[in-house]
């Protein structure tokens, strides 16, 4: 078949210039980081850099394969593998190689019968047939004068576009191009201010599922326009040329029958001035003192008022309200100051008073970059003419619904609780009254000298306790956990009766090296949609809280009976998976050991490699970390009976402790809940 031809051409002389990394070496041959870097210390003729730097060297694609293979350790290089290092060693750059590969993409997706001639001829004979087609292409999907004009099909690139076609046979067209882009994206990611999946769906939503026409004027990499379901024409503007050429080519890709895209400051210059549209989605940069203050002050798009220097997100919602048809809906990304900032009350106060202004939703935080900080969405309405504006304005707070700082397992709750709250604030103009949750304030309320649209500081505050039957449950619990953690206290310590006995020792690598466990370090990303293990459920004893980051590598799953140990922090700590917690992903920062049931008992392994001595022995200190080496953790060799012994003791003080942590948590909950009850007046201090 033409695609097989496709990947059989990719051959190792066509990556011989591409570079790895010693990360990429690692998922090459499936094993972590440290395991490459004992097999450049223990076999001499490890292939030597040839580039990078000393302390974060890279090595020839090319040697590093025959190496592997040599091992034994390698059968091929995966293809998505051989053409995501093709990108990397682009001479133009990875985004130049991946507006090539994604151009070739859409014309397998779109035109197959041409590419299945194009590939029948030579390169050079290919790069001169395919600028018609890919011109077609483009055009068919992202009108003339698209972005990706300026890049036309290079020689030199056939061979990389041939293995990006023979990824789409194996992935499709779609997943190819999204798996390529996503590897850039991890490579870079400080280059990027990404908006996250979750959030982007919630935007979408927030929008309406009647947008059929949608504009995001700051698109980054398009993650908001890929978001919107059933929409006939998307319009994306960015500022840097590279992601707008990555935008369009990743929604084309998606399915929507019309982008259009443009590479230019959307303020300074807007691309779709003439365009009105059913929605506005946008993440806006934050903070920008120099947006155009200055050459932009007589614009016909300050219908609010003129945007202060320091108010530049004023600005960015007025050119989306000036771009929606009547009735359109934009929702905005937005820091929280924004609600507050005295600079911003006037433009504030006219958006209240026209009706432009709905909803304010102050999200947890973490939600979007800067994690650190509780972001808010505003959600706007082009207001009728002669229309009147709505009395109330919607106030939404989710920081309680996620609390504990456990936001990805609580995200599901807090979308559909944003949803449910705008949906039917828009259907009737009002909300049931949620304490610290939602509210319809009026807006002649809002109106006063500060115009603080702050959610939290309009909603009356919950109360932690829920009241005293929700008191006196949380006691009765305390109680009984209490009782159980008595119960569980462990027996007075013995000491040997013949002294001190120190059996002989082992390692964690040498019973890996013997087949006796597995050792796999978790990544928090692969297919499909498991949960993931963090750092900090396993530290705090909770299930997964985390989400997978997908990639199309094939996830490890934990089942009971594996041990996670945290390698950051220096905190002696292992896990033992159960029921509870199996078939979760182990996230960044965890290492899995898999006993074999007939060498090791699991519950023995995870005590011995809690032992201070142990962690201290097997940890090295960065600038800022400290890391924990988990092959030099040390454990005595034992027979199986007797590693059970231990195995009984080490399982009763893990059910102490976990007991011990829910009475610290209910007592935490009654005393706080107690502390607002009194103060609020809904339990009394008899």
């Amino acid at each position: 078949m033409p695609e097989e031809n496709a990947a059989a051409e990719v051959t190792a002389a066509e990556v011989a210039a591409a570079e790895v990394t010693a990360a990429e070496v690692a998922r090459l041959a499936g094993v972590g980081r440290a395991a490459v870097s004992n097999g450049r210390r223990r076999h001499a003729d490890f292939p030597k850099p040839v580039g990078g730097t000393e302390t974060s060297p890279s090595f020839s694609l090319d040697e590093v394969e025959h190496w592997l293979r040599a091992q034994g350790k390698l059968a091929e290089v995966p293809l998505r593998e051989r053409v995501w290092q093709q990108i990397a060693a682009h001479p133009g750059g990875a985004v130049v190689a991946l507006v090539q590969a994604g151009g070739a993409l859409l014309v397998v997706r779109d035109r197959p019968t041409d590419w299945l001639e194009l590939t029948a001829v030579s390169d050079a004979r290919m790069a001169t047939l395919l600028r018609p087609v890919l011109d077609q292409a483009l055009g068919a999907r992202l009108g003339p004068g698209h972005a990706l004009a300026e890049i036309p099909p290079d020689p030199a690139a056939m061979p990389l576009l041939r293995a990006a076609a023979a990824l789409a046979a194996e992935l499709g067209a779609r997943q190819a191009f999204e798996f390529l882009l996503g590897r850039h994206l991890d490579a870079n990611p400080r280059q990027y201010t990404l908006t996250p999946d979750g959030l982007a769906a919630l935007m979408a939503a927030l929008a309406g599922p009647a947008a059929r026409t949608v504009l995001d004027p700051a698109c980054g990499t398009g993650s908001l326009l890929r978001a919107v379901r059933g929409a006939t024409a998307l319009y994306a503007q960015d500022s840097a040329p590279e992601l707008a050429a990555l935008a369009a080519l990743r929604l084309a890709l998606n399915g929507t029958p019309q982008v259009r895209a443009a590479a230019a400051d959307s303020l300074r210059a807007d691309a779709f001035a003439q365009d009105t549209v059913d929605a506005v989605l946008c993440h806006p940069p934050f903070n920008e003192r120099a947006w155009g203050h200055e050459e932009l002050a007589y614009d016909p798009r300050w219908e609010y008022g003129f945007p202060a220097r320091t108010e530049s997100e004023l600005a960015w919602v007025q050119h989306a309200l000036a771009h929606l048809r009547e009735g359109g809906t934009a929702v905005l990304l937005m820091p929280p100051a924004v609600a507050a900032r005295r600079s911003g009350r006037r433009i504030r106060a006219d958006l209240l008073r026209r009706g432009a202004l709905r909803a304010v939703v102050a999200l947890p935080a973490g939600a979007a970059p800067p994690y650190g900080i509780p972001l808010h969405l505003w959600v706007l309405r082009r207001p009728a003419p002669h229309a009147a504006p709505p009395a109330g304005l919607l106030l939404i707070d989710t920081a309680a619904l996620a609390a504990d700082d456990r936001l990805r397992s609580a995200w599901p709750a807090v979308h559909e609780a944003v949803q449910d709250a705008w949906s039917a604030y828009d259907r009737t103009g009002s909300v049931a009254q949620a304490p610290g949750v939602s509210r319809v304030v009026p807006v002649i309320e809002l109106l006063d000298d500060d115009v603080d649209l702050t959610p939290a500081r309009h909603l009356p505050p919950p109360t932690a306790g829920g009241g005293p039957a929700e008191l006196t449950a949380v006691r009765e619990r305390l109680g009984e956990t209490l009782g159980r953690a008595a119960r569980l206290t462990p027996p007075a310590a013995a000491a040997p009766a013949g002294g001190t006995v120190r059996p002989p020792m082992t390692t964690v690598g040498e019973l890996a090296r013997a087949g006796a466990l597995e050792l796999h370090t978790g990544t928090g990303g692969g297919t499909g949609s498991a949960p993931v293990l963090t750092e900090q459920d396993v530290s705090t004893g909770s299930g997964p809280t985390g989400t997978l980051a997908p990639t199309a590598d094939e996830p490890v799953l934990t089942a009971p009976g594996d041990v996670l140990v945290p390698l950051v922090g220096g905190a002696a700590i292992a896990r033992v998976v159960d029921e509870a917690t199996a078939g979760a992903v182990p996230g960044r920062g965890l290492a899995l050991l898999r006993p074999d049931p007939a060498a090791l008992d699991p519950w023995f392994l995870a005590g011995f490699l809690r032992g201070t001595a142990n962690t201290r022995r097997a940890s090295s200190h960065a600038s800022t970390a400290t890391r924990l080496d988990v092959r030099r953790l040390r454990l005595p060799r034992l027979p199986l009976a007797q590693q059970q012994g231990y195995g009984l003791r080490f399982q009763a003080l893990a059910e102490f402790e976990d007991a011990l942590r829910l009475a610290g948590r209910l007592g935490e909950q009654l005393v706080q809940g107690f502390h607002d009850g009194l103060s609020d007046g809904t339990v009394t201090p008899e």
